[in-house]
């Protein structure tokens, strides 16, 4: 089964004539071109590059290798032909499945809101591919009001042969949304976008390895019984084949822009969460995920996010800004204090953390909240994986991860947050306790919860079941791919544009006006916004689009 998938893998992803160049064996042949997924034919060469925001002075430069690296090492230079800076490490991480070593290395010291050129240990080696200088761009310092816009999603799959696919549908989900022949997946989309935004805000499910198990069972790499019932070993290969064709194909766009993650559930380990084969009478569970695909390993061993910055926890949740905004990245999977249960905690045979001591998620969390310097620092979002808000389930009683987390974001006057999880996009009027602010997107007194989970994967877009939806939707779609495109105008406005994928173009928009008139510097309970009786204020006038659909 592997041979094959590593056959398909020499066609996944961006097209491009060059693929037909590969081997059939799934390793390149030197010859300057690499192949999504295949082996490199020297195997220092440098893959899959991504970088993190580490403070608005320091950025971390990840990438991936075949072998392992004893001092990853960066040069780095304020012009591309004169790399005269150099950072390095001893980071370079691996576990027992994986195929290929993630090194990691933090250049501090760096100028804010300023470009710099980067390149690689092992870059352009022999018989490696021929990679250019990358670039990056910093943070920008708190009390920056020039305008941000960043691109934020959730549940981004694999996109191409071993993933998303005009197959999807009949043989991976009971939605039938399929790309075009025309059309470009999400992954394409933000690469022809990539000009107007300054960094990727993803919100959990990051790719989908574990999708291997379902889509075998599912037919999807065949539907002889050796391709559809892999063993614990094909299950860890492949799972690791696809982890390295998602990144691959992620490269044109997260070696220059930085690419904030947080976990979701599709990261904890292999089997996505249980996979039923009826033909063959088989559940696979946790147990076919060896130790190392197991309580997020492959999400902490590929990922370096600020969590040291803002005194977080590794990449499980974490805090860094840009300009007018503080960003928040916070674990619905666990860890949610005050003797909640997180969803995938205590699953069976495969315990999901905890990742820090009893209560210290929503301990930093509220230290962090009330540390921000809303006179500098606007704008407080936060991301999470999982929403509480959403017409696909309307739950008659509240979530765990919304016990956690509302009434913090409510007291902190958190301004919105961005969720996935569920494969729609839905917008919401700001909602707190299950009741719609009265003022709407007009200087309202709770955050404004937007879901974002419609990247696209290997299942499609989930469906809603009628035309019924939640109190407080404002918008939602089942049916076009997408991405949302999210500018900070000033200190008082954002517009949440969503892209649609297959043409990038704008289908619906919603402008948030917001006073920002606390009685303190920092954004603690005791500095709110007016109460919702008292923020009737019109919002004035600006020249931002409103709202468009069609």
């Amino acid at each position: 089964m592997l041979s094959r998938l590593l056959q398909l893998a020499a066609i996944a992803g961006l097209a491009s004539s060059v693929f037909a160049q590969s081997c059939p064996n799934g390793k390149d042949i030197g010859n300057g071109v690499h192949v999504p997924g295949n082996i490199p034919a020297n195997p220092y060469e440098p893959l899959q590059h991504r970088l993190a925001y580490a403070g608005p002075t320091g950025m971390t430069v990840s990438w991936n290798t075949f072998s392992l690296i004893d001092q990853p090492m960066v040069w780095y230079g304020l012009n591309p032909g004169k790399l005269d800076m150099y950072a390095s490490s001893n980071d370079s991480r691996t576990y027992n499945t994986s195929r290929t070593w993630n090194n990691h290395v933090k250049i501090t010291g760096l100028e804010p809101g300023t470009e710099y050129y980067y390149r690689v240990s092992g870059t352009n080696g022999a018989n490696a591919a021929y990679l250019p200088t990358y670039k990056f761009k910093t943070a920008r310092l708190a009390g920056d009001d020039k305008p941000l816009t960043i691109a934020t999603f959730g549940d981004l799959g694999l996109m191409g042969r071993d993933g998303l696919s005009t197959r999807t549908g009949p043989i991976g989900g009971d939605n039938y949304t399929a790309l075009g022949a025309s059309e470009t997946n999400t992954i394409r989309s933000l690469l022809q976008m990539k000009d107007t935004y300054e960094f990727l805000y993803h919100t959990g499910d990051i790719g989908y390895a574990d999708y291997f198990l379902k889509e075998s069972v599912q037919g999807y790499f065949g539907t002889a019984d050796n391709e559809t019932m892999p063993t614990v070993d094909e299950v860890a290969e492949g799972y690791e084949s696809l982890s390295e064709q998602f990144f691959d194909q992620m490269v044109p766009i997260t070696a220059e822009k930085p690419w904030m993650v947080l976990a979701g559930n599709h990261e904890a380990n292999c089997d996505n969460g249980g996979v039923t084969d009826k033909k063959h009478n088989i559940t696979y569970t946790s147990d076919y995920c060896l130790p190392a695909q197991q309580n997020f390993t492959w999400y902490n061993k590929h990922y370096n996010m600020p969590s040291a910055e803002s005194g977080g926890v590794s990449n499980m949740w974490y805090s860094f800004e840009s300009g007018p905004v503080h960003f928040v990245s916070l674990l619905t999977e666990t860890d949610l204090g005050e003797g909640l249960l997180g969803p995938i905690e205590k699953a069976k045979g495969n315990v999901n953390g905890p990742f820090g001591k009893p209560n210290q998620q929503v301990d930093w969390l509220k230290a962090d909240l009330a540390s921000v310097d809303r006179q500098k620092t606007p704008w407080v979002v936060v991301g999470l994986h999982r929403p509480w808000y959403t017409s696909i389930q309307i739950p008659e009683v509240y979530t765990a991860w919304q016990q956690a987390f509302e009434k913090i974001m409510y007291d902190y006057n958190v301004d919105m947050y961005l969720t996935g999880h569920v494969h729609t996009q839905e917008v919401f009027t700001p909602m707190f306790n299950g009741t719609a602010d009265p003022n709407g997107l007009n200087n309202p007194r709770a955050p404004w919860p937007i879901v974002q989970g419609a990247a696209g994967h290997y299942d499609g877009l989930d469906q809603f079941e009628s035309s019924e939806r939640l109190n407080g939707s404002i918008y939602s779609t089942d049916q076009a791919y997408g991405w949302g495109k999210l500018t900070f105008h000033n200190r008082t406005h954002v517009t949440y544009d969503y892209v649609a994928s297959r043409n990038s173009s704008v289908i619906q928009s919603n402008t948030l006006y917001k006073e920002h008139s606390f009685g303190g510097a920092a954004g603690g309970a005791s500095s709110k916004n007016k109460d919702a009786k008292d923020g009737g204020k019109k919002a004035p006038k600006v020249n931002i689009r409103q709202s468009i659909d069609f």
